[in-house]
């Protein structure tokens, strides 16, 4: 018998240290994981590149060897571009907030982005009339847009976050409760409006590509560039961010220059994707969910190109699935928000906690 145990045990050690030859002290534990992590990320951008092609090319009268082409697809194209934006404001902004909360529930959506936004929308309307409403647009109310947004969030995570008695669920509590605060003053205004204004209205508080307007493209593409680049810079205190205040400092992370720098580029994301496309609650929460999933490492530098190809993926694949085959043009945004509301929900339940 105790040659028999001893055997087992000799056979066990065998296999422990085998694997822990195979182990790796880089971003994935095993050669197996990081193959694994390629094939998937490459076969997520070539899915994501041909809904892409189906966007530009399917049920298009023109060929796309005819001169016209361009013309004829060019609100395709526009739309192909606020989805890439949309993709690369909500995947990164959410990893990287979820990165300095610690916490992968919350994300900046649940804290009054899309709020602010439909108090901003309802309240021109409200006070100036739809003639206002409809000529409030261009590079100016853009940019007062996403100026108020970022002011905001600015405010309320750099006080709850970094001040010396802010904490997570400080930071929660009153972002929901300022969250709906500002969705009862707008549901109040949209109350009072008339029919034919409230219906103008409605059209631009869903979340979709078709609102974009590529006269904004000039200005949002360059700092969205620089925002993304200056994210992937940092990508290695991230990975000491996400392990605590205590860990990150100790690792010589200025934690509180860290939070606040992140919290800027994540507001300037968030406000940008709400301000040129509406808002989407539980986009960016599916997209970093399914990112962790896929992507079996502690390193941001793996992690960010995952969600951008599963982001990217989601809407065009989404788009073209709800455009060409179901020809349910309107419902798109919706079916997106209802399936990362489920699998918030999952997680929540799963975790038991916050």
């Amino acid at each position: 018998m105790n040659t028999l145990e001893e055997r087992r045990n000799e056979n066990v050690n065998a296999k422990l240290k085998l694997e822990n030859k195979k182990r790796s002290a880089r971003a994935f534990r095993f050669k197996k994981e990081e193959r694994r992590y390629w094939i998937l990320l490459l076969s997520l951008i070539a899915l994501g590149i041909l809904a892409s092609y189906g966007l530009l090319v399917y049920n298009n009268p023109v060929p796309i060897d005819s001169p016209s082409f361009i013309p004829v697809t060019k609100r395709r194209v526009v739309a192909l571009i606020a989805m890439i934006i949309a993709a690369i404001c909500q995947s990164l902004a959410t990893v990287a907030f979820h990165s300095i909360t610690n916490n992968r529930i919350i994300t900046p959506s649940l804290l009054g982005f899309e709020s602010l936004y439909s108090v901003i929308q309802t309240s021109t309307i409200f006070f100036f009339g739809a003639a206002a409403f409809i000529n409030f647009t261009g590079i100016g109310s853009f940019l007062f847009q996403v100026g108020a947004m970022v002011l905001m969030s600015l405010i309320l995570y750099g006080w709850l976050l970094s001040g010396k008695y802010g904490n997570l669920q400080l930071l929660l509590l009153v972002g929901i409760i300022i969250g709906a605060g500002l969705r009862s003053v707008s549901t109040f205004m949209r109350r009072v409006l008339s029919p034919s204004e409230f219906d103008i209205l409605q059209a631009r508080l869903f979340g979709s590509v078709n609102n974009a307007d590529s006269d904004y493209f000039p200005v949002v593409i360059p700092i969205v560039a620089v925002v993304m680049f200056l994210v992937f810079a940092y990508s290695k205190k991230l990975n000491a961010l996400s392990l605590g205040k205590e860990v990150s400092t100790t690792f010589g992370v200025n934690h509180r220059f860290s939070i606040i720098y992140i919290l800027i580029l994540v507001a300037i994301l968030m406000s940008i994707s709400t301000a040129l496309i509406g808002p989407l609650t539980f986009y960016g929460f599916l997209v970093a969910t399914l990112s962790y999933q896929a992507a079996p490492t502690y390193d941001h530098r793996y992690i960010f190109p995952m969600a951008l190809a599963i982001g990217f993926l989601i809407l065009t694949g989404a788009y073209f699935l709800m455009y060409h085959v179901f020809n349910a043009q309107g419902v798109v945004s919706i079916i997106i928000e209802l399936f990362g509301g489920i699998i918030f929900l999952y997680v929540i339940l799963r975790k038991r906690s916050l």
